[in-house]
C-alpha cells in the first residue's frame, strides 16, 4: 500500500527527478520535494506534494525534510560535463549524497532508492553490452561528473555494508523525452541536431531510454529491488550516427554526412571551454565529451526487467517524445515543422 505514505524526493526539479515525481504523485505517495529556493519550480505540482526549500548539501535543512518519511529517492545530482568550479560538481555529487545517507540512517528510513549512472560502470572492451558486473576505477574516469558520481556510488554501498543502509542502487543509461528543460548535455545534442547545426559528429554509441521508463524503473526498484544490488535502467543501444539519421528522418531534412575522428574535435572542445570560462554558458563540445565518445557506452537492462519487472518502450518513441517537447517549448525555430504536422516515419516506427 502507497496511497498517503511520506516520501523525501531530492532532484525534483531536474529532468529525471521530475519524471519520478509524477510516477510518485500518480502511484498516490505524499512527497516531500528538496528543492533549492533558486531551482525552477514552477513545472512541480500534483496532489500530495510539498516543495521543501533547502540543499542536500546543507544537513539540517536535509533532516528536517526527511523528518517523518518513510521512503527517500535521493535523484538529484549535478549532471554537468563541464563547469567553471569542477568542485562544485563533488560538493554536490558526493558530499550531498553523504548528507542523504546519513541523514537516513539517523532518522530510520525504512528503503533509500539512490540515483547513481551507467557512468560507474566498466565499459566492455569489444563494444559488446556491459552490466553491472564490472565497476570503473576511479583514476580512469574522464571528468568531474564520472569521478564524483563513481565516488557517490562507493560511498553508498560503502554504506551499505558497513552501517546496514537501506538502499537500493539504479543506474539510468541516457534519458530522453519530455522535459528536459535545462537541458542536459543529451539533450542540448537533440536540440542542436534538430535545428541542423550539427554538420559533422564524430561516431560514438549510446544506450538510449525513455525518461519515464526511468522514473517507472525507480519506482519498481522501491518494490522489488533487493538492498546492495545496483540496476541498469536502459533501453537501446544506439549508434550517434542512427540518432542523427532518426532525428532527421523526423524532421525531413538530410543526416549530417561528415564524420570525423575523435580527436580531430578536441581543439573545438578547447575553444569552446576557454569561452565558456568568459560566457558562463556551457559549452556544446566538451574535453570530457570528445573522450567519453571514445567508447560505445553500451549497456543491457535485463537484470532489471528480470529481477524489477522493468521494460522500456522502443527508442524511437523516446526520440520522437523528445524532439516534439523541445518544439513545443520553444527550443527549437518555428523554421523547423512540428512533427505532428508530419507522418510518421515507418522506418522510426517499427525499429
Amino acid at each position: 500500500m502507497t496511497r498517503g505514505e511520506h516520501v523525501l524526493l531530492t532532484g525534483a526539479s531536474g529532468f529525471v527527478g521530475a519524471a519520478v515525481l509524477g510516477k510518485l504523485i500518480g502511484a498516490g505517495f505524499a512527497v516531500r520535494a528538496l528543492v533549492r529556493p533558486t531551482s525552477p519550480h514552477d513545472h512541480l505540482a500534483g496532489p500530495g506534494l510539498t516543495l521543501v526549500p533547502g540543499d542536500m548539501r546543507d544537513r539540517s535543512s536535509v533532516r528536517a525534510a526527511m523528518v517523518g518519511c518513510r521512503y527517500v529517492f535521493h535523484v538529484a545530482a549535478d549532471y554537468r560535463l563541464w563547469a567553471r568550479a569542477r568542485a562544485e560538481v563533488f560538493e554536490s555529487n558526493v558530499a550531498g549524497t553523504r548528507h542523504v545517507m546519513e541523514e537516513s540512517l539517523a532518522v530510520g528510513i525504512e528503503r533509500v532508492v539512490y540515483t547513481s549512472s551507467v557512468a560507474t560502470l566498466a565499459l566492455r572492451p569489444d563494444g559488446t553490452a556491459a552490466d553491472e558486473s564490472g565497476s570503473l576505477p576511479e583514476q580512469h574516469a574522464v571528468g568531474a561528473y564520472k569521478r564524483s558520481k563513481i565516488a557517490a556510488e562507493r560511498l553508498v554501498r560503502e554504506m551499505i555494508a558497513e552501517r546496514g543502509l537501506p538502499a537500493v542502487i539504479v543506474n539510468p543509461s541516457t534519458p530522453i523525452g519530455p522535459g528536459d528543460r535545462r537541458p542536459t548535455p543529451t539533450g542540448r545534442i537533440i536540440v542542436a541536431a534538430a535545428s541542423g547545426r550539427l554538420p559533422a559528429f564524430v561516431e560514438t554509441g549510446l544506450n538510449l531510454v525513455h525518461v519515464d521508463d526511468v522514473a517507472e524503473g525507480h519506482l519498481a526498484a522501491l518494490h522489488r529491488g533487493s538492498i546492495g544490488e545496483r540496476y541498469i535502467l536502459g533501453g537501446q543501444n544506439v549508434p550517434f550516427s542512427q540518432m542523427l539519421a532518426d532525428i532527421a528522418a523526423l524532421l525531413g531534412r538530410p543526416a549530417p554526412r561528415w564524420r570525423l575522428p575523435w580527436f580531430a574535435t578536441l581543439p573545438v572542445a578547447c575553444i569552446s571551454e576557454a569561452a565558456s570560462m568568459v560566457t558562463g554558458r556551457e559549452p556544446l563540445a566538451t574535453l570530457s565529451g570528445v573522450r567519453m565518445a571514445r567508447h560505445r557506452m553500451f549497456f543491457s537492462a535485463a537484470k532489471a526487467e528480470r529481477e524489477l519487472g522493468y521494460r522500456a518502450r522502443p527508442y524511437p518513441q523516446a526520440l520522437r517524445d523528445a524532439v516534439q517537447w523541445f518544439y513545443d517549448n520553444g527550443y527549437l525555430p518555428r523554421s523547423v515543422r512540428s512533427l505532428s504536422t508530419r507522418p510518421t516515419d515507418s522506418s522510426l516506427a517499427d525499429t
